[in-house]
């Protein structure tokens, strides 16, 4: 991937995520137990052999910066390795990002020292695994000066988001941005082919654009919006089919865009035969892991105890003890104490679940502590008085939902 510099887009405010980003950065976002959502755009990079990356970062960066920091610094500068987060430095102007098109145009200068001859702008708030040196190979025999990767989705999803519509060389000729009526692929009427919000620009094709766009007063400054719509008249523009991808890596692709989203990527990964695989030695996910001793079941016996989880992922340095967990995911030290029944629930690190509390559907920040007997996800009318709800369901419990109540009980925990 000789030539290549990725600028991973990690400034958005992810106000459809909220209250998971109410502290911390949308690609901060804890996910899958140990991940935080932007190890899997830097995993993708790493295996792919992009080595110089930038991480274009905004609100709410200090969290994000933290786990870069100490979760990814594995590459090595005398080699010309490096990932960087970079903050807004306003070199352009004096405003903060206005759309994902102006936050590399204002960092444009940090390009100049590489001199790529590609530019891979990645999301920081997907989950998938891709390898993007196939892409980018794809790209250069195309003689390309843009090229988008794409998958094929259903009319809902296709409205979220840019449908493309291609010629037999798979050239765009028509791109169209979150559409009301989109135009379905030419061989099949109920498929359309959606961008994945992700680009392979020639280097200097994208300079050109990115500083014509800049001096448009009526322009967005966004990609789908502004910079790729009109390319597709005056460039070579390609589409590569994400199916298309690296042998044995399954075509996954989740755009975390919504908090029942979020919750429903989660849910994919316990399946008994997972949709996105987490296990795959060839394709390894990297993160930050703080040391932690291992997780721990006690009291799991047939009788009024039961401390197990099923179907769930559990990560270290938690505590099962007499409770039952099915279909969760918990990050590190979530600690569930007696006769507790949890279901299709994420708990944050440091999540603590009192005796006798029933839980589904939910989503526990992380060092929230559930009083014992509390029920969350049985009465969504009930729950949306005290907790944040989801269009879907989905119940989002914070650490001040429960005041005065937290721990207030005596046999909050089990002394085992």
């Amino acid at each position: 991937m000789k030539g290549v510099v990725a600028q991973i887009l990690a400034g958005g405010a992810g106000e459809r995520l909220y209250p998971l980003t109410k502290n911390r950065a949308k690609p901060a976002v804890p996910f899958g137990g140990i991940y935080r959502i932007i190890d899997f755009t830097l995993s993708n990079c790493i295996n792919s052999g992009v080595r110089r990356i930038h991480v274009l970062a905004q609100h709410e960066s200090l969290s994000l910066a933290r786990h870069i920091r100490l979760g990814w610094g594995l590459l090595r500068s005398e080699f010309g390795e490096y990932i960087e987060v970079v903050p807004p430095q306003k070199r352009v102007g004096t405003g903060w990002y206005l759309g994902t098109a102006d936050a590399v145009y204002q960092n444009i200068s940090s390009l100049e020292r590489d001199r790529p001859t590609e530019v891979l702008i990645l999301a920081g708030d997907h989950v998938y695994k891709m390898d993007y040196s196939g892409m980018v190979a794809f790209h250069r025999d195309m003689e390309a000066d843009l090229t988008i990767p794409c998958v094929e989705v259903g009319i809902e999803d296709a409205r979220r988001f840019g449908v493309i519509n291609v010629d037999e060389n798979n050239r765009i000729v028509n791109f169209e941005e979150k559409p009301d009526n989109p135009t379905p692929s030419s061989d099949r009427a109920d498929t359309y082919l959606a961008s994945m919000g992700i680009y392979v620009f020639r280097s200097e094709v994208l300079n050109d654009v990115l500083v014509e766009d800049s001096e448009l007063p009526s322009s967005s400054h966004d990609f789908g919006n502004d910079i790729v719509p009109g390319m597709v008249e005056s460039h070579r523009v390609f589409a590569y089919n994400f199916r298309n991808n690296r042998e044995g890596l399954m075509p996954y692709w989740r755009d975390i865009g919504t908090v029942d989203a979020y919750w429903e990527a989660n849910m994919d990964l316990v399946a008994v035969t997972p949709s996105f695989n987490l296990y795959e030695p060839a394709w390894p996910v990297r993160t930050y892991q703080p040391h932690h001793p291992p997780a721990k079941f006690v009291f799991a016996d047939v009788g009024e105890r039961c401390g197990a989880a099923l179907d769930s992922i559990v990560s270290q340095g938690c505590i099962i003890s007499g409770g039952m967990a099915r279909n969760c995911v918990f990050s590190p030290s979530v600690r569930v104490n007696s006769y507790a029944d949890l279901e299709k629930s994420i708990l944050f690190e440091g999540a603590e679940v009192g005796r006798h509390c029933r839980i589904r559907n939910a989503i526990v920040s992380e060092g929230v502590r559930i009083p014992r007997r509390a029920v969350i996800g049985y009465d969504l009318e009930k729950d949306a008085k005290r907790h944040f709800v989801t269009p879907g369901g989905v119940v989002v419990v914070q650490r001040e939902d429960f005041g005065s109540e937290e721990g207030a009980s005596g046999d909050w925990r089990d002394d085992s």
